[in-house]
């Protein structure tokens, strides 16, 4: 199988909306299941319309979503300590925000990293919760295509191609 995380800030663009949904569904197309964590903006957008994903979830029935992707191991944990710059100022519940983010970039057994990551960060910054994801991604080496710079779905396809092409290497 292969994999991406399709992720970003809750506070993604509408405008960004239409872009999303094309690469969600191009890459479907294309056989990657995508990779998400169900909140509010771009999380939202990668996932609508799609059948081939992986949700996971802070909590069961987090936002509305109906993924029972939810339970949070302490690997996961783990893992995002060890990534999370202020590990022990953050509440119980963004701990499980941060765990939730291992899978989303390494997979439900922590061990397969994603192909690469879509996403979209305010002014395209390493900020907030997506920051957590981006940085798991930065130690495995993992692509990372920032929307905030692709605002084209012929941009996202400069960068697939280039992916694709480096993956024959």
């Amino acid at each position: 199988m292969k994999y991406y995380a399709g992720i970003g800030s809750r506070q993604t663009p509408l405008e960004f909306k239409a872009l999303i949904k094309e690469i969600s569904f191009f890459l479907e197309k294309e056989q990657y299941v995508l990779n998400s964590g169900g909140a509010d903006g771009a999380d939202s957008f990668f996932e609508e319309g799609i059948k081939n994903k992986q949700i996971f979830l802070p909590s069961q029935y987090w936002n509305d979503n109906p993924s029972m992707l939810y339970h949070i191991s302490p690997d996961a944990y783990s893992i995002a300590k060890k990534f999370h710059p202020n590990w022990h100022g953050i509440s119980g519940f963004a701990k499980k925000l941060m765990g939730r983010n291992s899978y989303q970039v390494l997979n439900r057994d922590l061990n397969s990293p994603v192909d690469f990551i879509v996403c979209w960060t305010e002014n395209g910054e390493v900020k907030g919760g997506t920051a957590q994801a981006l940085r798991i991604a930065a130690f495995y080496d993992i692509p990372v295509c920032n929307l905030f710079f692709y605002d084209s779905f012929d941009k996202f396809l400069d960068f697939y191609e280039i992916f694709k092409a480096d993956q024959k290497h």
